[in-house]
């Protein structure tokens, strides 16, 4: 039995360039984890195929559930006789929060599962059976910072500063497929060009989706305008999180401890490479 990180991730910009013709939209956006997130226990049991997810979470079966899902898919990469697994998750991350959480979830069931089954399946392949499962999964399963193009599967290590975050969860759920239909929505950002030692100048950029998740959704715009007293306070993906940045922990905390009640969040630190291959590394 062993545990393993969940990370969250933020996008610390989200540009829209363009859209497919099969609806998909194009994207360039910078991918930073943080060290706060899930954690997934993996426990070997007797039997054969049987995948047990618990607790299970409101609203999600099982079956649907994209740690469950993960582990399906390795199933079908095998001719090894199926084993049994017992996953009990550890959820600390806000769902529809913007952060990763059910992708970050996916990879670390996916590397977690690898290593537990002795499948030596390599990153390439469970980035790509991670990408069957969404968009965001493989930037997980690689494991490092990275410029993202595509629909966020084209990825370029980067080199953005560790710096602190201080993380705000409004009370709503954002519905993506909603912020990518709108009318209004910028889908003709010029296209940026990156080297592999990007800095990171949050400055420089901004979320496309941010203007229409503010009009659509008041208590984002409240917790938004509420950090932006602090400095430059972004939407992470389509939302609903918001976050600023700190050069310290300690800004970070004073910050935090001034935030008005009602406010959920969370503070941390962003890395570069992610804390699931950390420990990942300590298993073998």
């Amino acid at each position: 039995m062993f545990t393993l990180p969940a990370p969250a991730k933020l996008n610390l910009f989200l540009h829209i360039t363009g859209r497919r013709s099969d609806g998909y939209h194009e994207l360039q956006t910078l991918f930073q984890f943080l060290e706060h997130g899930d954690d997934l226990t993996f426990e070997p049991m007797e039997g054969t195929g049987e995948i047990i997810l618990e607790p299970a979470l409101p609203d999600v079966p099982n079956e649907a559930n994209l740690i469950v899902r993960a582990a399906r898919l390795l199933q079908q990469e095998t001719d090894q006789p199926l084993r049994s697994v017992r996953i009990t998750l550890t959820k600390r991350l806000p769902m529809g929060g913007g952060v990763g959480g059910g992708s970050s979830d996916a990879a670390t069931a996916l590397l977690g599962l690898n290593h537990l089954w002795q499948l030596h399946l390599s990153i390439d392949r469970l980035a790509e059976l991670g990408l069957q499962l969404g968009a965001d999964v493989p930037v997980f399963v690689r494991g490092f910072a990275a410029f993202a193009e595509g629909v966020g599967e084209v990825l370029t290590p980067v080199h953005p500063p560790e710096d602190w975050f201080v993380v705000l969860k409004p009370d709503c759920d954002i519905n993506t497929g909603l912020i990518f239909s709108q009318e209004g929505l910028t889908r003709d950002t010029p296209r940026i060009t990156i080297a592999p030692a990007f800095e990171g100048d949050a400055s420089r950029y901004r979320n496309d989706c941010e203007d229409i998740v503010l009009k659509l959704y008041p208590e984002v715009r409240k917790s938004q305008e509420w950090l932006s007293q602090f400095g430059p306070a972004r939407l992470t993906g389509t939302g609903a999180c918001i976050f600023g940045r700190f050069p310290t922990e300690s800004k970070a905390l004073e910050v935090w401890a001034s935030k008005p009640s009602g406010i959920n969040g969370f503070v941390t630190r962003g890395v570069n490479r992610s804390p699931l291959h950390t420990k990942l590394t300590e298993l073998e």
